[in-house]
């Protein structure tokens, strides 16, 4: 363990599969104080992060946070339709799970940050902000835009409290089950094109993501604010 962020207190959301995961034991690594928080058990502390007022009571239990990760997000179990067949609780469900919970801990966290004069929020958005959902799922882009959208306005708002904010638009990563059902669903010839559409010729890990977590949580990163980095292999410029 390295103590880089000793004495640091992080926040990381949907810790239930790899992403999520990943950045919390990366984290705890560097020396941090984590809370783990999902809507599913088995992470430190449950919550629906989509409820104002339960997110609410989460913050103030946990006390002043130095870092937030809102990891959370996902499709929600759905797959594509076109535009004309999506039902409006199906288009809030994904808007709030990606986008409405990044507003919630991030107003949740910046009253202290702001006292102390130190934080860092990061943002897990998706290469589906930047370009287009190859799943076909227009909620999901749409929040995920929003976030790096949200991960701007913060930063050019919040950086003269000494709070830094920033976002990770990661690639294709086999992460959970609804990435490995896509994976499955691509076939072996899908499966090639996407591997060969990637410079690096691999699908992403976890720990790729936690990487660059790793890297804007750290004083390292105290004059970056308000960028967006594709962790992606290579896939964004091919």
């Amino acid at each position: 363990m390295t103590s880089q962020l000793a004495g640091r207190v992080a926040v990381v959301t949907g810790t239930a599969h790899g992403i999520g995961s990943a950045i919390a034991a990366a984290l705890l690594d560097d020396g941090a104080t984590v809370h783990a928080v999902d809507k599913e058990p088995g992470s430190d502390h449950t919550a629906d992060l989509t409820d104002g007022a339960a997110v609410r009571d989460l913050f103030a239990a946990i006390g002043p946070v130095d870092i937030l990760v809102n990891n959370a997000g996902g499709v929600c179990g759905q797959v594509g339709h076109p535009l004309e067949d999506v039902a409006d609780d199906d288009w809030q469900a994904v808007v709030a799970a990606n986008l409405t919970s990044a507003f919630h801990c991030t107003r949740a966290v910046v009253a202290s940050m702001k006292q102390r004069r130190f934080g860092r929020i990061i943002n897990i958005a998706s290469a589906a902000g930047l370009t287009v959902s190859k799943t076909g799922i227009q909620a999901y882009a749409s929040a995920k835009a929003g976030l790096i959208g949200f991960t701007r306005q913060m930063a050019h708002e919040l950086g003269p409290a000494g709070i830094t904010v920033n976002c990770i638009a990661p690639g294709f990563i086999l992460s959970n089950p609804t990435t490995e059902q896509q994976w499955q669903r691509y076939g072996p010839d899908g499966q090639r094109d996407l591997i060969g559409g990637i410079a690096t010729r691999r699908l992403g890990d976890p720990a790729d993501i936690a990487n660059g977590v790793q890297f804007f949580a750290s004083e390292r990163s105290g004059w970056v604010t308000g960028q967006v980095i594709a962790i992606d292999g290579g896939s964004a410029f091919q």
